[in-house]
């Protein structure tokens, strides 16, 4: 049985079937795990919805922050949240079914026997794998049960900023979705902050990039993320970016992850002005 990884969609199916293509997955046998924002900005996210959800098992998904805007838009009406490159999905004879199916993807992913954690943008630095789960699962529990409207019209805002245990509510669950669909820099002392978006180097004075932190209590489990186009494809020890910024004309790209790291990247048809995620 193969494991890939496979980074940011946005839309951009036809990148992601030649991709499956050279990857040539069986998915009664395989796994496909994806980082996240399968939909938004790319022009085909109904037809990555349905290509994903026919995979089955064989496909892992944990949802990003732009698949939490189209279920904000699509079940709780969420005006803040743009739709025009949702319009589709939106207006599909199927939608129920695929918002459905999408509300039920997990926020996290982890696989002890291949030491390795899926989220799509970060870890909080207190955080070690197992906690992780099962904060994400918390989260996962309201989008999947009958409060899932009234959380998805609280979610947004950076407030707060920094993890405790004793956060309760709506403020734990909105940190929780924060930190693992939102993140890339933090201050020293842990707090999220969500004023850059740009590669490492061009923050402000006393941010870091999340997996920079000192003292991470995950720092030893391998953290496969996306989220992060101006970072690129990241491989370092126990650390794999995987946003290689499709959606904006660059590459669709995705890794092996059961025995030695191979790399599979497909180019981008066409790009679009690069813009915060």
């Amino acid at each position: 049985m193969a494991v890939f990884a496979i980074g940011d969609v946005q839309g951009c199916y036809e990148e992601l079937a030649r991709l499956l293509a050279v990857l040539e997955a069986d998915p009664s046998t395989d796994e496909l795990w994806f980082v996240g924002d399968l939909v938004n900005r790319g022009p085909q996210s109904l037809e990555v919805l349905r290509l994903v959800r026919s995979l089955g098992r064989a496909a892992i998904v944990v949802l990003g922050n732009h698949d939490l805007h189209l279920l904000a838009l699509g079940l709780a009406g969420q005006a803040r949240v743009s739709g025009d490159a949702l319009r589709a999905v939106l207006a599909a004879p199927d939608r129920d079914e695929l918002l459905d199916w999408l509300r039920r993807r997990p926020l996290a992913h982890y696989r002890p026997d291949l030491n390795t954690l899926m989220v799509h943008a970060g870890v909080a630095r207190d955080w070690d794998p197992l906690l992780t789960v099962k904060l994400a699962r918390e989260v996962e529990r309201v989008l999947r049960g009958d409060d899932a409207v009234a959380f998805l019209r609280d979610m947004y805002g950076n407030e707060p900023d920094a993890w405790s245990g004793a956060l309760a509510g709506t403020p734990r669950l909105r940190f929780i979705v924060n930190c693992l669909t939102r993140i890339r820099y933090c201050h020293a002392d842990g707090a999220l902050d969500f004023t850059g978006n740009g590669p490492p180097g061009s923050q402000a004075a006393g941010l870091v990039p999340w997996f920079e932190l000192p003292g991470r209590a995950a720092q030893a489990v391998r953290i496969v993320f996306g989220h992060w186009s101006a970072l690129g494809f990241l491989q370092r020890a126990n650390l794999l970016g995987l946003d290689t910024g499709c959606v904006w004309g660059r590459s669709l790209t995705a890794v092996r992850l059961d025995g030695p790291a191979r790399v599979y990247a497909v180019p981008a048809r066409g790009g679009r002005v690069p813009a915060a995620d």
